[in-house]
């Protein structure tokens, strides 16, 4: 009995010392939980507990500049998944048949991938955005199938009305409304609000909990931008550049629209343009095609250059049209005058290399300072500048903002290209002074040109003219601001005078428009690749309106034209068209004085010992058109030897004047 009793007593110490063991297990382990971890299970409560709902703010509007409406935000739907709650229910069966019903759901309806599915499915986070900007009647497909762990939000999407339009200037937004180019990139901290949030608390069911008070953050929609952009002007530019570029078969075709009073842009763009309600795609199909077959990287490339604004991001070459900035600095300087006279023989020697004019074989001899630039006279451009000298020179460069960018307010502006003060020596300056060896972006020219129609005055180049909020109030105003003054007012008037002798004698003859005085100079580079000039050229025009007050500039560029190439035969005329529907949209009457002087009937000038395409210029002065022989048309130019009609013969308006080699 001893036995049995002393066995028993041990057996039951043993078995309170393992209860009390077990307690004191416990005991730590809970002491563990509660001290050590407790903020880490609290937080995991906390989020299955928390129903965090985003609360999307709404995108600002981009207006132009007489409030149309740009871009916009439209409402639309997001849909959220909760993997935790969707994996939740007590019976494998119903949660199987949820988890299907998702997957069918998430891929016939929203076309979501299988593998983004499952990634979704599976995952450990509390809340997955599976798809965003969905139309109402998608997003009551996917609520009317009672998925459980998912949810369906109202939300907001940008959306540009007239697709294309403005594409460069506007600019593109991220799926999650966040500005990524253009203007939307420019103005995304005003454009882009703040988000709200709505915060409830509930159980694994998605019940509201008795205690926890549901917190609620409105959010701030995004202030709006009133831009200097005018839609019909805008219009205007867009079907210029198409109409060069469908004539030309150019590579691309680009145009700005300034107003020289104010430096605003009218209207900006380039060919060819993409849907910004689609701006992961190229437009054309035959585009598609190719992108369809490139790799991701490449597909990166080829988008970013699609979006990129070559007119502000991107330089070239300015070819004659930079010879109005040389002219400008040489009369500023004293080194010409309205009365300078110049010989020229083909070519000129300077240092150690002989720089030949454009026509070494028909040279222009004794020509003004507005023939010389009317002529394009390499020669003349080369003396100029040296006789500025150096230091001088880039320091007028410095003043029209060539040497900086102009600060206008759009991403990513470029630089100019150009040989420093140190080692241009005079061939180099000569070179810049007939517009080679020296690379501008396309707003800085026209920002430079059109201070000469400002009396000198160089406005800083505005796109965005006021802030407003939802109201309409005003948040922020930007004023017109004068740079500098590039010349003195009677240099730009002078400089006026010889724009408007290079359109009236023949030298930007295609830009002539009935009744007006339009000034203008035309100009034709070479294009560098791999440090060298190559065939291909940028061929443009640039032009201000009237010329006795100018309202309007215009720079369009065609990049690499097929077949004749000069700027005058090439960007005149597109040129012409924009600034003739300009000057009429913005109600600048014809001069009476330039009406009367304008005949139904002309004579026909001399044209032989001329290029052709210098003759095609001078007989859009006079209104006459030109055609010449098979044979001749296979050349790239050349010296007209006869012509029909005879020179000096009275002819109406538009006859057609044949040209012989």
């Amino acid at each position: 009995m001893t036995g049995s009793s002393n066995k028993s007593k041990r057996n039951l110490i043993l078995v309170v010392l393992v209860f009390f063991a077990m307690i004191a297990c416990l005991m730590i382990r809970v002491g563990w939980i509660a001290i050590v971890d407790g903020e880490k299970y609290s937080e995991m409560a906390l989020e299955r507990q928390t129903r965090d709902n985003v609360l999307e703010a709404e995108r600002g509007i981009i207006y132009d500049t007489n409030g149309n409406e740009l871009a916009v935000s439209v409402t639309c739907y997001t849909v959220w998944l909760r993997p935790a709650d969707a994996r939740a229910g007590e019976k494998e069966e119903d949660i199987k048949a949820n988890q299907d019903k998702i997957r069918t759901v998430f891929s016939d309806v929203l076309g979501v991938d299988d593998d983004t599915i499952n990634n979704s499915l599976e995952s450990k986070r509390y809340n997955i955005k599976i798809k965003r900007g969905i139309d109402k009647e998608t997003a009551d497909k996917v609520r009317e199938a009672e998925l459980k762990g998912v949810d369906v939000f109202e939300d907001t999407k940008r959306s540009y009305p007239l697709g294309s339009f403005a594409s460069h200037l506007l600019g593109t937004v991220s799926s999650d409304n966040r500005g990524l180019s253009g203007l939307e990139l420019q103005y995304n901290s005003y454009l882009s609000g703040v988000t709200g949030r709505e915060i409830n608390y509930t159980d694994a069911r998605g019940n509201s909990l008795s205690y926890g008070d549901s917190q609620y953050y409105v959010a701030e929609d995004g202030y709006n931008l009133v831009t200097t952009l005018d839609s019909v002007i805008q219009n205007y530019t867009e079907s210029a550049i198409k109409w060069v570029a469908k004539k030309t078969s150019a590579d691309r075709v680009m145009a700005i629209v300034m107003d020289p009073e104010t430096g605003d842009i009218l209207g900006m763009a380039q060919t060819p343009d993409f849907d910004l309600n689609n701006a992961q795609q190229p437009s054309s199909e035959s585009e598609k095609a190719k992108f369809d077959k490139m790799s991701t990287e490449e597909q990166q490339k080829y988008i970013q250059k699609m979006w990129r604004n070559a007119l502000i991001c991107d330089t070239y070459e300015p070819g004659s049209t930079f010879k109005l900035i040389t002219t400008a600095i040489a009369l500023e300087e004293n080194a010409a005058t309205l009365k300078s006279t110049y010989y020229d023989t083909g070519a000129i020697r300077i240092a150690d290399r002989t720089i030949h004019c454009w026509r070494t074989g028909n040279p222009h001899g004794h020509e003004t300072l507005a023939e010389a630039v009317s002529n394009s006279c390499n020669p003349v451009f080369v003396k100029l500048a040296n006789k500025v000298g150096i230091e001088k020179f880039y320091d007028h460069l410095d003043t029209f903002g060539i040497t900086g960018t102009t600060g206008i307010d759009f991403p990513g502006e470029a630089s100019a290209i150009l040989q420093s003060e140190e080692t241009a020596g005079p061939v180099g300056i000569g070179t810049i002074g007939f517009g080679q060896g020296i690379a501008v972006t396309p707003i800085q020219l026209i920002t430079a040109i059109s201070s000469l129609g400002n009396d000198g005055k160089m406005m800083k180049p505005r796109l965005v003219k006021e802030i407003t909020d939802s109201k309409g109030k005003t948040v922020k105003e930007f004023e017109t601001e004068v740079v500098r003054q590039t010349v003195s007012g009677e240099t730009a008037d002078e400089m006026c005078q010889i724009m408007q002798f290079v359109v009236d004698n023949g030298g930007a003859g295609t830009v002539k428009i009935d009744g007006y005085k339009v000034g203008a100079k035309t100009g034709t580079a070479n294009k560098v690749r791999n440090g060298k000039y190559i065939d291909e050229t940028y061929s443009s025009c640039i032009a201000m309106a009237p010329m006795d007050d100018p309202q309007v500039a215009i720079l369009l560029i065609v990049d690499n034209p097929k077949g004749v190439h000069y700027g005058g035969v090439v960007a005149g005329p597109g040129t012409r068209k924009l600034l003739k529907n300009v000057l009429n949209y913005m109600n600048i009457s014809p001069d009476k004085k330039t009406q009367q002087a304008t005949v139904e009937t002309v004579k026909v000038p001399e044209l032989a010992g001329k290029s052709a395409s210098e003759c095609v210029e001078l007989l859009a002065s006079y209104g006459l058109k030109y055609d010449y022989d098979k044979k001749a048309a296979e050349k790239d130019d050349f010296i007209v030897t006869r012509q029909y009609p005879e020179a000096g013969t009275k002819v109406k308006k538009g006859t057609k004047v044949y040209l012989y080699d």
